[in-house]
């Protein structure tokens, strides 16, 4: 007994071990699920997955023949279960949705506590290593890499100048290097000024900046806001 008391013990230490530094991690970036939640995630799909390897010590001698066991059950029920709690960090806001990453550390945090349970150490730190290096160094990367960036541009010009001419703002819009697709239009004021909501698109974000800049030394604009989002 003593035996499986230290396996036992030192599944579930390697298991709070990955899930802390999978959970470190996101917790120095601030996410929502962090530090303690990625270790309890770990070390509860661990223990479950223990109890598939000592089940049968767990049944009665008299019962053995007659169970047949399916371990994979366990491991699909747990993923079933993380899924569930990855879809609780995933934030909707406005156009921008966050959280992504940190459901998908979740589910491979959820993984790696199950081949933990099982007794797979090698496979298990290896994942670990690959979890940490996407997290951090893949961030890095990631920001190397040209991406299109998106904004909502929200403005209100008096009613009769040039630039209320749909055509004409596009046409502005164009010239700092912003495509510019569907819009919106709103009267305000009992028609003294026009709105418009187009949504934008550029390679750089310094773009946006440039045409807020212009906006700004309109004396026309009643009004505008431009919010990006990925």
């Amino acid at each position: 007994m003593e035996v499986e008391t230290s396996l036992i013990l030192s599944r579930l230490f390697f298991a709070l071990l990955a899930g802390g530094a999978i959970g470190l991690e996101r917790a120095i970036h601030g996410r929502e699920a962090g530090f303690r939640t990625h270790t309890l995630v770990c070390v509860s799909s661990s223990l479950l997955m223990l109890l598939m390897s000592f089940q049968w010590q767990l049944i009665p001698t008299q019962y053995i023949d007659t169970i047949r066991t399916d371990p994979t059950r366990m491991a699909q029920g747990i993923m079933t279960g993380i899924g569930f709690l990855g879809a609780g960090v995933i934030i909707k806001e406005g156009l921008t949705v966050r959280g992504l990453t940190t459901a998908a550390s979740i589910w491979i945090t959820a993984a790696i506590g199950i081949v933990i349970g099982m007794g797979f150490y090698e496979p298990a730190l290896y994942s670990t290593l690959i979890t940490l290096i996407t997290l951090s160094m893949f961030r890095w990367i990631e920001s190397k890499i040209p991406s299109t960036k998106y904004a909502q541009l929200s403005v209100s010009f008096l009613s009769g100048n040039q630039y209320a001419d749909e055509d004409s703002l596009r046409a502005l819009i164009d010239e700092h290097g912003i495509k510019s697709f569907e819009a919106g239009y709103q009267f305000g004021d009992k028609g003294k000024y026009f709105s418009y909501d187009i949504t934008l698109r550029t390679w750089e974000l310094k773009n946006f900046r440039r045409l807020a800049q212009s906006f700004m030394n309109m004396d026309d604009v009643h009004e505008f806001s431009i919010t990006p989002y990925n």
